[in-house]
């Protein structure tokens, strides 16, 4: 059944209050659960460093940091509902070609962004921070090294972000396949150049040293080398 202008206004201003009200409660739910998350995230540098120790700069770092927490887990439970309402209203108007093309991607990209979080957390985390206290260990300088909870947080924080985005790399090239932009032949013959390009986002989006570089840069290659095998020639 088609619908007038006016309803589907109203029916996109429904979805976007349900949006807004998901992420109101999943703020305070984050707001609550702050601290739990500001632990969880931390260990990956207790469990290198036994002795650690890190401090607030500044007397409003406290509640900055549980501000943005809050915000973290409300985002984190918000988009799926962003995205699943955002299906939900264009669905109907799409051909089934586009569905077929669409769906995927609204049900992997969430999906794909926690495997490459997930990795960098579980496998980038540790190598990273050793690399950085051995470097602290090997200076001359007597001094104490006493990270900023704020900066820890957000040098973490980042680094989750680019490998979740870094991950979705088959996405984009297999929807490009798909709608025929890149063809399969194309995307092989460039293969050289894709890999001087992750290598340089390797280099710009990570912190200034080899380990993380590669550690992001690998897993990129392998996603590539993946998307070719979901990829036709016909482009």
């Amino acid at each position: 059944m088609k619908m007038t202008l006016m309803q589907h206004l109203a029916e996109l201003r429904r979805r976007i209050l349900w949006c807004v009200l998901v992420f109101l409660f999943a703020f305070a739910f984050g707001w609550i659960i702050s601290p739990f998350v500001e632990s969880f995230l931390v260990n990956p540098l207790i469990n290198i460093w036994q002795d650690a120790t890190l401090i607030y700069t500044k007397l409003t770092d406290g509640l900055m940091i549980k501000f943005s927490l809050a915000t973290l887990v409300a985002l984190i439970i918000t988009i799926p509902v962003v995205l699943w309402h955002i299906w939900a209203y264009v669905a109907p108007g799409l051909h089934k070609n586009e569905k077929q093309l669409l769906l995927p991607i609204f049900i992997l990209s969430p999906l794909l962004f926690v495997v490459g979080a997930a990795f960098a957390f579980y496998f980038l985390f540790p190598f990273v921070f050793k690399f950085f206290l051995d470097i602290s260990k090997t200076n001359n300088v007597p001094a104490v090294l006493l990270p900023a909870v704020k900066g820890y947080l957000v040098f973490s924080i980042d680094l989750l972000k680019v490998f979740g985005l870094a991950f979705q790399l088959p996405l984009i090239l297999i929807a490009m396949n798909k709608i025929g932009i890149l063809s399969k032949q194309t995307a092989i013959k460039c293969r050289k150049y894709v890999i001087m390009c992750i290598f340089v986002a390797a280099a710009v989006l990570t912190p200034p040293d080899i380990v993380s570089q590669i550690l992001l840069a690998i897993p990129m290659l392998l996603l590539f080398e993946i998307s070719l095998l979901f990829m036709h020639d016909d482009a």
